[in-house]
């Protein structure tokens, strides 16, 4: 990771004016919006085809302020609704700028996407908040109609998704790749950058090795790191956050090593909330099992179970270091989407309890003050939703939800520090010349926090702003 002065390099064995680490949805959309802004692009991708982590996402992008999918399933939304949402969601302590930009520019990007053959079937899916079964375009894909969410702004689904079946990125990514090649990128497929050259304070160029053939690559304008995050270093992580090494399934790709990171932060680059991840614990569908309540092993509730299960997720592993179990009643019980069901089935809390190795009375005590206020309708605890809040009546079953018994599926969201335009700043803050970067290796709009759909939104949007900020810049001859 080294880099490499350019009195060292002698001669180049490429020259473009933009060159793009990463072919995922970040890159694909930094090569087309360089490629529009006049500028030759070279992207430099180590796998054998286009795609990254996102072809094997679920596909949602998070848009809104009221785009034609919204509309047409009945939602209204705005810009500054759109950003009270994200900055209670994305925090804490979020970067505000960002998230300004991200809302502001939404329903331009929502047409962007479009423009580039993404399709959308007008539909909402009530029952997943991710990818649904069917083709329907919209999901609750971040908790906007739980608390505190639904105190702070008015409620609106944001979670948009390629007209397919089940998981979309695969869809979204053809699409993005295909637009980058049509607007004139080349690409350079099983090439890995694996540093960065510099000429005093400017990058000018990088390193890449192919087939095990080293290579110079000149950038007159810059280089744009789309390298992905980290969550496949576990050096990374047990430096930065070590909680995400007890995540059982790793989101992401083995590129997903924190490459890009760690060659701009060589160059003197600044890195931003590293400790951060996002985890996954996908529990819904069916949505009805949010009838049921989450506690950890102490036998207390810790969350309203209506939430995104991202923030389930989060708070279960960050928090409780993944000791928690789901209990429910027998009418709602159902097994979930991934054929979890009940570890444990009994007749009464006190046997539940016991045969789940709680301590003794602390489920019994919990459930009693849940039912309780269910009685009347209400959570005052956790304030889930009154329709989701009714007594749990015995028999009981419990889900395990312990790491051993449960995905817990993590990536990070931390990584360089960025402009909204997109430029890599130094420890000062300032701006590294020739040096640009987007997706999961810079710290997005969120800073802890996070919705489904925000990596790909950050990743696509941001992405097209490095892009032509970088094609923008001065020409290094």
């Amino acid at each position: 990771m080294r880099p490499l002065p350019l009195a060292e390099v002698g001669s180049f064995d490429l020259e473009t004016d933009v060159l793009v680490a990463g072919f995922g949805a970040a890159g694909s959309c930094a090569a087309h919006a360089a490629r529009e802004a006049g500028a030759e692009v070279l992207v430099a991708e180590r796998a054998s085809g286009a795609g990254g982590a996102a072809a094997l996402s679920e596909g949602i992008v998070y848009l809104g302020g009221g785009t034609p999918v919204q509309t047409a399933c009945g939602f209204e939304d705005s810009v500054d609704n759109m950003v009270r949402y994200l900055l209670a969601a994305c925090g804490p302590e979020p970067d505000e700028a960002k998230v300004v930009a991200y809302a502001e520019a939404s329903l331009d990007h929502f047409a962007w996407l479009v423009a580039r053959g993404v399709e959308y079937d007008a539909r909402l899916d009530l029952e997943t908040q991710m990818a649904p079964s069917g083709t329907e375009g919209l999901v609750w894909s971040g908790g906007e109609d739980a608390w505190p969410f639904n105190e702070i702004a008015v409620p609106a689904p944001r979670g948009h998704l390629t007209k397919t079946k089940r998981s979309t990125g695969w869809l979204l990514m053809q699409k993005l790749a295909e637009a980058a090649l049509a607007a004139g990128a080349d690409v350079a497929y099983d090439t890995r950058v694996e540093g960065l050259i510099v000429d005093d304070d400017r990058v000018v160029g990088a390193v890449a090795t192919r087939y095990g053939e080293r290579m110079a690559v000149k950038a007159h304008r810059g280089v744009v790191l789309t390298a992905g995050g980290f969550i496949w270093n576990d050096e990374m992580l047990r430096r930065h956050a070590p909680t995400l090494l007890l995540g059982t399934w790793k989101v992401g790709t083995e590129a997903d090593d924190g490459g890009g990171i760690e060659m701009a932060q060589a160059v003197g680059a600044r890195v931003k909330n590293m400790h951060a991840g996002e985890v996954s614990l996908p529990i819904i569908p069916p949505r009805r099992l949010i009838e049921g309540i989450i506690v950890d092993g102490n036998g207390q509730r810790f969350i309203n179970e209506d939430t995104y299960m991202g923030r389930v997720g989060q708070a279960a592993l960050y928090q409780h270091q993944a000791a928690c179990f789901l209990v429910i009643d027998e009418a709602g019980y159902e097994p979930n989407w991934m054929g979890l069901e009940a570890a444990w089935v009994c007749e009464s809390v006190e046997e539940l309890e016991a045969e789940m190795g709680l301590p003794a009375g602390s489920l019994e005590v919990t459930l009693a003050l849940y039912n309780r206020h269910a009685q009347l309708g209400a959570d005052p605890v956790f304030h889930k939703r009154p329709e989701r809040v009714r007594p749990l009546v015995p028999p009981l079953g419990a889900f395990d939800l312990r790491r051993d018994s449960a995905p817990y599926a993590p990536f990070t969201l931390g990584g360089l520090e960025t402009t909204v335009a997109g430029e890599v700043v130094d420890l000062s803050g300032v701006p590294i010349p020739g040096l640009f970067a987007a997706g999961r290796t810079t710290s997005g709009i969120c800073s802890f926090g996070y919705a489904s759909g925000l990596s790909l939104g950050d990743s696509t949007l941001f992405g097209r702003f490095a892009g032509a900020t970088a094609a923008r810049s001065a020409t290094v001859i």
